[in-house]
């Protein structure tokens, strides 16, 4: 029996353990790179940054605890059984082996491995670099039961001190003032800040990474589901807060970045090159860390959640063997380049963040019809069908006449957001038709 204070410790140390999995090199990258575009516009940029990078993984993780469903798959066959399956094969590969786990290889050797390696071959170092990345992901996977030992008391921590010596520094002695705002940042800098949280992936991996904060509370000795739904919300709000409070600050860093080190193409100049102007060489090794810590625990969580489910999806084939497999086709694509994955996950990004949206909305406002699987498939349709218009649209691009025709039947498609308001009206016909099924039952 634990204590009271056992308890608490055990409790902090799952929260750390959640913000480290979700928190990779998209959680340093995509804040700075804001930071510096929005420029005197990042306060109001980060509130839509942190609605979808920190808010939307809460409301994941707090919506699978509320319908205690075992996983991803059984909270989408809400929709419909086909559906469920589709969906969670999707959304494991999108944020596993196909691009969300090979980035967080190619991200920490392009960041903190690349700068300091001289005239060393860049293919032959990021190869043995993966190998070397992947082998200690392997490792730490293959135990999952010690999770929150390995990561939530012991690599969580060490992320964390690393962060802070670097934004904490950078926030008390700013390079300069915030600059003028670029492009949509100053023209709807709280609607770009929404799209650029999108880029995180944590809205999709909060699905996943939800079960094992639940099966590491369950160890806890929480099995109550009232219990277990108040102590998973809580390790959410703990995880959320911390992601909140590093974007915020290291938005701040690329906002006042760039007197000293000018515009620069994405977030991971951004840092290097603000790490690099208050520390020199230590800066760069300091990054290094930083990346390597947040890439590493992210990637032991992702292989551990996609082995899970998929020796469920398939109980034929050890977990043992698709984390073997998840580890080798990482090592794979991580040698394919940064540039490939990102060109390659986009599109599938535009196509499961608004499905995952609707999805985590709907599970928690589930009790207010009933459960309806009618209303579950009419709100979850359009969302389908505009996501796959967005990911169709960013993978081949539209012709000029169709672009137009599409902005005016869809309000707010021409900003990223056209599923919202079909979703709603199918919403309220859905409500509309279970209530006409009822009465006639």
């Amino acid at each position: 029996m634990m204590t009271s204070k056992q308890n608490q410790a055990s409790l902090w140390a799952v929260g750390l353990m959640l913000f480290a999995l979700f928190f990779g090199a998209g959680n340093l990258i995509y804040p700075a790179y804001l930071g510096q575009q929005a420029g005197e516009n990042w306060l109001i940029s980060m509130p839509g940054f942190l609605l979808t990078g920190a808010g939307l993984p809460l409301l994941g993780v707090i919506a699978i605890g509320y319908s205690g469903s075992r996983d991803v798959e059984a909270l989408a066959s809400r929709v419909a059984p086909w559906y469920g399956i589709a969906f969670a094969a999707s959304l494991y590969l999108a944020i596993g082996p196909l691009f969300a786990l090979p980035r967080t290889a190619t991200v920490s050797f392009e960041i903190g491995v690349l700068p300091l390696i001289g005239n060393l071959p860049p293919n032959m170092a990021q190869a043995v670099f993966s190998l070397l990345f992947f082998g200690l992901a392997y490792w730490l996977s293959m135990s999952p039961g010690k999770l929150v030992d390995r990561i939530g008391k012991i690599l969580t921590p060490a992320l964390l001190l690393t962060i802070a010596v670097l934004v904490g520094y950078a926030a008390l002695n700013p390079i300069g003032a915030p600059l003028a705002a670029q492009g949509d940042f100053a023209g709807r800098p709280m609607i770009k800040g929404i799209l650029e949280g999108y880029g995180t992936m944590d809205a999709l991996a909060s699905l996943v990474f939800a079960i094992i904060v639940i099966d590491a509370v369950r160890a806890m000795g929480v099995d109550n589901r009232s219990d277990l739904l108040k102590t998973t919300a809580i390790s959410g709000l703990m995880a959320a807060g911390c992601l909140a409070a590093v974007y915020l600050l290291i938005g701040y860093m690329g906002a006042a970045s760039v007197v000293g080190i000018g515009l620069q193409e994405n977030g991971a100049l951004v840092l290097s090159k603000s790490a690099q102007y208050y520390f020199g060489l230590g800066g760069n090794l300091l990054l290094g860390i930083i990346v390597l810590l947040a890439c590493l625990t992210t990637a032991v969580g992702l292989i551990t959640s996609c082995a899970e489910y998929f020796n469920r999806l398939c109980p034929g084939i050890s977990y043992k063997t698709f984390v073997i497999i998840n580890t080798l086709v990482s090592i794979v694509l991580a040698n394919k380049g940064l540039s490939a994955i990102l060109q390659i996950s986009v599109p599938m990004l535009m196509l499961l963040y608004p499905l995952t949206i609707v999805l985590i909305l709907l599970t928690l406002t589930d009790r207010l019809f009933g459960s309806s699987r009618i209303v579950y498939f009419c709100t979850m349709m359009p969302a389908l069908a505009v996501g796959l218009l967005d990911a169709y649209k960013t993978a081949f691009g539209f012709s000029e006449t169709a672009a137009k025709a599409i902005d005016k039947a869809l309000p707010l498609y021409s900003i990223g957001l056209g599923w919202i308001i079909p979703s709603l009206t199918c919403f309220a016909l859905g409500c509309l038709l279970n209530a006409a099924v009822r009465k006639k039952s």
